[in-house]
């Protein structure tokens, strides 16, 4: 509390500074922060939810998910037709034009789709259409895809993916992966106006924009940008700086909106939260993690309950299931572990561990979390050694196979399908690191359900599959998390139902 109260007074002594804001109500110009930079204007070359937002920004795809029902409507495309289990004919709009005024065809669809699938240097895209056999054009605004085999997610894959002026990457071959790094020649509600990489983006609302699902802009010019400190940020927006800033702890919020200069909300989010078990023993042998009876008795020690309402905050609530209950597919009659810490110090003994065990527990966010988990896990016998640092090493731990248990995150990049997480989590080891089960019937249920088209067949998969995860304790489910955000007084913005920012929808008071 005494820390919150010395950074509220520093944000009220930047209120009252000779600091004026650059960009306002006035000129309308929306100034937004995020606490990672933007160092590459081309989505395709991006991991970050920051190059998300900004890539639906200034570029758009075939689909978008709408934030209403979260479901997949046609963007550039007009209509579709699916005309079996392995082909899918799309019609394009017409009369949509890129920022530097050129119309777009089926021909820059084509030119895309076969640069993402043929540029080797860009693997993280090209596994989005791994399921591509070929793409072929049907008529100056239509294209067929031909699929490799049935592939359920389609349509977040295509969304996935931004348009791009034929020509305009280089050809086969001869790719040039810098082509729309620093200037970039859209779709989208805006265009980019200048950029400095890893400092600001500013954009101007596209006058010509087709409007589709996202719909057109209400303000014309938007800055983005990139301030790491997340005590700047709150700096910045009282003293009108920004106008928008995301990511901001519950506590934080609070207290900034009491001083009657900034609105706080907390919404929903797609994001859960999770502990990965080695069931398998893949970190090799005398792993205690192995007995079903220790996994259960972790399901069993955390008080997943209190963490979510206390340090998470919001709508945030405990989960049972490996996803977010409010996406598709996500079975949720399951065996569900209740917070009890002496069933699980019985299930611990059953075990052959009554004294508890030693655990190296990694993470990575959520430091306050992470620990209250393992205070938790220590009151039934079970002392962990929280190895708390940065996601890259964590990763490069989880390929060498060191780590027994881990919490991580995922926030399926605004994709309201069960698919979008059981594709990285429960895919055959051979081809990740994630699936730490050692369970092939996982892989072969929960990826299973990828590979059909049918909405029942693929409800009854994953509901095979996510009560035989929780059977068998191969996770300990944790909570979804919530998502706050600051604003200025001066703008209106609504959280939508997936947590996921639509910045082109903010207005002015």
């Amino acid at each position: 509390m005494r820390i919150l109260k010395i950074l509220i007074l520093t944000i009220l002594l930047f209120s009252f500074s000779p600091f004026q804001a650059f960009a306002d109500k006035s000129d309308d110009t929306l100034v937004i922060a995020f606490s990672r930079e933007i160092t590459n204007l081309d989505y395709h070359y991006g991991t970050k939810t920051e190059y998300l937002i900004l890539g639906d920004m200034i570029d758009d795809s075939l689909f978008y998910v709408e934030n209403e029902n979260l479901t997949y409507a046609p963007s550039l495309a007009s209509d579709f037709n699916v005309v079996d289990d392995v082909t899918l004919d799309v019609n394009l709009r017409q009369g949509v034009r890129f920022h530097d005024g050129s119309e777009m065809t089926s021909d820059d669809v084509v030119y895309t789709y076969n640069f993402i699938v043929t540029n080797e240097k860009n693997r993280r895209h090209k596994k989005l259409v791994s399921w591509l056999k070929s793409i072929e054009k049907t008529g100056k605004y239509s294209v067929r895809f031909n699929l490799n085999s049935p592939y359920a997610n389609l349509f977040n894959d295509l969304y996935r993916i931004k348009i791009r002026k034929n020509g305009i990457m280089g050809t086969d071959g001869n790719w040039d992966d810098n082509a729309q790094a620093t200037s970039l020649n859209g779709l989208g509600p805006y265009k980019v106006i200048s950029f400095d990489p890893g400092v600001e983006v500013v954009l101007e609302r596209n006058e010509s924009y087709f409007g589709g699902p996202k719909g057109n802009p209400a303000i014309k010019n938007l800055i983005i940008r990139s301030i790491p400190d997340m005590g700047t940020q709150q700096a910045e927006l009282m003293s009108g700086g920004i106008h928008w800033m995301y990511n901001v702890k519950k506590d934080v919020g609070e207290a900034m909106a009491k001083t009657g200069k900034a609105d706080y909300q907390i919404g929903p989010s797609l994001r859960i939260g999770f502990l990965v078990l080695d069931a398998g023993g893949y970190s090799g042998e005398g792993n205690p993690i192995t007995k079903l009876d220790v996994r259960r008795a972790m399901n069993h020690a955390i008080n997943r309950e209190s963490i979510a309402k206390n340090l998470i905050g919001g709508p945030a609530k405990a989960i049972h299931t490996a996803c977010n209950p409010v996406v598709f597919g996500c079975f949720q009659d399951v065996m569900k572990y209740d917070y009890n810490p002496e069933k699980a110090k019985s299930l611990l003994a059953s075990a052959g561990y009554p004294n508890g065990f030693d655990l190296d527990l990694w993470s990575y966010r959520d430091k306050e979390a992470a620990q209250a988990m393992a205070d938790d896990l220590g009151k039934v016998g079970i002392n962990i050694n929280l190895r708390h640092g940065k996601l890259a090493g964590l990763n490069k731990a989880r390929k060498e196979r060191q780590i027994r248990a881990y919490f991580g995150t995922w926030g399926s990049s605004a994709s309201p399908d069960t698919a979008t997480i059981s594709n990285i989590h429960w895919r055959d080891p051979n081809k990740g690191d994630r699936n730490l089960s050692g369970d092939p019937k996982v892989n072969e249920l929960m990826l299973g359900a990828e590979q059909t088209l049918d909405i029942d067949e693929r409800k009854k998969l994953y509901a095979e599959g996510l009560k035989l995860i929780a059977e068998q304790a191969y996770w300990v489910p944790l909570w979804s998390y919530s998502e706050g955000v600051l604003s200025s007084k001066d703008i209106n913005f609504k959280q939508d139902a997936d947590g996921y920012p639509r910045i082109w929808n903010i207005t002015w008071n």
